[in-house]
């Protein structure tokens, strides 16, 4: 089973070699860790890993672990409970959202109704739990503090900004707790488990987060701006589920009196497909959008400056890369 990972330019080929076979040890941990009693729970757990997907996140365990002097079996089985956590996450999340779709499938909801997906996002979780045992105590607290915050993201992008409070600063610690954490524990996990210094351990966990936030404004900018189903979500996904995203919440912002209803639209989910046609085609050129695309240079930017202490290395140049992938996922 191959899936597809993002591609990071100009990284060096022994360590792009060496990270892909990496990935593929991921990827046969990843199918066979999933194997278990209950056909049923088999088969549903199986659905979404076989999609593929980026792989981000194994991949951030796997690139940060070149920081450090040691390269166990435990890397890897990091990278597989990241993974796992984040799909256990999707199934939960397209229950919520009703999705149908996920990763160009169908999501596990619409195919065996919301019960049976629900229990597999959690029997995925108990899965990660179980490998992380075998990792140690610190590698379970990290996953439990990580998996609490991404409780507290979907709580707080559910209840909605309290009264008084300014919706895009809400907006911005559901990316952080509900997308941010887990990309910053898996560039944590790399770097802690492979015996790294400290400071860089700090560094990548602080890095992690700071491209868990791109990576998901990226994510946002897709949804108005890709005229594709190449991300596996068809465009305007956000605005038909009435989700509050960077590009939605600027336009709220505007005191142009000539969006007065465009943001009346944009307050509930967008259900018919010939307005929803005229919102995209708004918004795609709206300030708004280039606003978007300003804040996630920022946020990129901000990313880089945390890589400038480390040693110069081909996993420097790499996470320079990295960076570079996820903002160009906009262009």
């Amino acid at each position: 089973m191959t899936a597809p990972q993002l591609a990071i330019p100009g990284i060096e080929p022994l360590l792009a070699a060496d990270l892909t076979q990496g990935l593929a040890k991921v990827e046969e941990l990843l199918e066979s860790h999933i194997q278990g009693d209950y056909p049923l729970v088999e088969e549903t757990s199986r659905h979404l890993v076989l999609a593929g997907g980026k792989r981000l996140r194994p991949l951030l365990v796997l690139l940060t672990s070149h920081l450090g002097p040691e390269r166990g079996m435990d890397i890897y089985k990091a990278a597989v409970a990241c993974e796992l956590t984040h799909l256990g996450t999707l199934y939960h999340d397209d229950v919520m959202d009703e999705a149908a779709l996920r990763r160009g499938v169908s999501s596990a909801n619409y195919r065996w109704g919301n019960a049976v997906a629900i229990l597999t996002g959690d029997y995925l979780f108990a899965k990660t739990s179980a490998l992380l045992a075998e990792v140690g105590p610190e590698a379970v607290l990290l996953q439990a503090l990580t998996f609490e915050r991404l409780v507290i993201g979907q709580i707080q992008e559910t209840q909605g900004p309290a009264t008084g409070e300014d919706a895009m600063e809400h907006y911005m610690k559901v990316v952080a707790n509900k997308t941010a954490s887990l990309i910053s524990t898996s560039a944590r996990f790399g770097a802690m488990l492979s015996g790294a210094d400290p400071r860089i351990t700090e560094t990548m966990t602080e890095f992690g987060e700071v491209i868990g936030i791109a990576f998901q404004l990226a994510d946002d900018i897709i949804d108005i701006a890709s005229e594709s189903r190449e991300s596996g979500k068809v465009p305007g996904t956000d605005l038909k589920e009435g989700i509050p995203t960077l590009v939605t919440l600027l336009v709220q912002q505007s005191t142009d009196q000539a969006d007065a209803d465009l943001k009346e639209i944009l307050r509930s989910p967008i259900q018919d497909d010939e307005v929803l046609a005229d919102v995209l085609a708004r918004l795609r050129g709206h300030d708004a959008l280039l606003q978007a695309k300003a804040r996630l240079m920022a946020i990129a930017n901000r990313s880089e400056r945390l890589l400038e202490d480390l040693p110069d290395s081909p996993v420097k140049q790499a996470l320079f890369g990295l960076i570079g992938a996820i903002v160009n996922r906009t262009a």
